[in-house]
């Protein structure tokens, strides 16, 4: 049976309060987002939403959005209708349908995860891309030459897209689990965490556990201010402060 979605469209002035809207929905349960010229579309299942908890946490400034609802069989037209062509001319090319994922590459969180995993050794390594979304980091570490990567989301929805593109960039040793936990009894060279401060800091021990000591940590999904907290957790692991990129408010911290 076909889910039903509903869609808020807010018309933006710029990209902060673009990013500022993101971090707000991400928050309440919203995993479905895209940007057309001064509209933010975000989307979520129609049985998540909250709307009481929606008008608590919408800033005043905020212009109330239109509303509708989308059946799930009509998203792929809907995408399909804004899609990107090929860009001629770049190092590596990860071609992504996001439909209701989260991670297509443009907004600040994802192109700064995408950015310092290229100054990252992914060559020979075991990674977990926790919160996959469409898959897109867990395509380019397997770019990078990583020997196997486990790509972990608790949304079906999200796993099926993953694997469309995981198939259309013709990937091999990414292996998807639709779980909410992290996995048992396996450590990884590399972990990329492109999620949100709450589901971070709720995983920060076990994050830890799994990481081997020579490991690299890559955490975003985070604001600005996230970061002491997101430090505090990690303390016990990293007691040296991590590099720290930042881009219209949002960061991502490597460790």
């Amino acid at each position: 049976m076909d889910k039903t979605y509903i869609e808020l469209a807010f018309t933006t002035q710029d990209a902060s309060e673009t990013d500022l809207l993101i971090g707000i929905l991400s928050d309440i349960g919203f995993d479905g987002f895209r940007e057309e010229h001064d509209k933010l579309f975000a989307c979520i299942e129609q049985s998540a939403l909250d709307q009481q908890r929606l008008s608590e946490v919408l800033p005043d400034s905020i212009s109330a959005p239109e509303i509708r609802e989308i059946r799930e069989e009509n998203w792929n037209a809907l995408w399909e209708s804004a899609f990107h062509q090929p860009v001629n001319g770049v190092a590596r090319e990860i071609i992504i349908t996001p439909k209701m994922s989260f991670g297509t590459g443009h907004h600040a969180t994802t192109s700064l995860m995408l950015e310092v995993m290229l100054d990252v050794p992914f060559h020979q390594t075991h990674v977990l891309d926790f919160g996959t979304g469409t898959g897109v980091l867990a395509i380019l570490a397997a770019q990078l030459g990583a020997v196997s990567v486990t790509a972990i989301d608790n949304d079906t929805w999200s796993i099926e897209n993953a694997r469309e593109n995981l198939s259309v960039n013709k990937c091999k040793g990414i292996e998807l689990v639709l779980a909410d936990q992290l996995p048992d009894n396996e450590t990884f060279d590399v972990i990329l965490a492109n999620i949100n401060r709450n589901v971070i800091l709720a995983n920060a021990d076990r994050l830890s556990e799994l990481l081997k000591s020579d490991g690299r940590l890559l955490l975003s999904g985070l604001l600005v201010e996230d970061r002491p907290d997101i430090e505090a957790a990690f303390l016990h692991r990293f007691p040296n402060p991590p590099i720290c990129r930042e881009r219209n408010g949002w960061i991502v911290l490597v460790y």
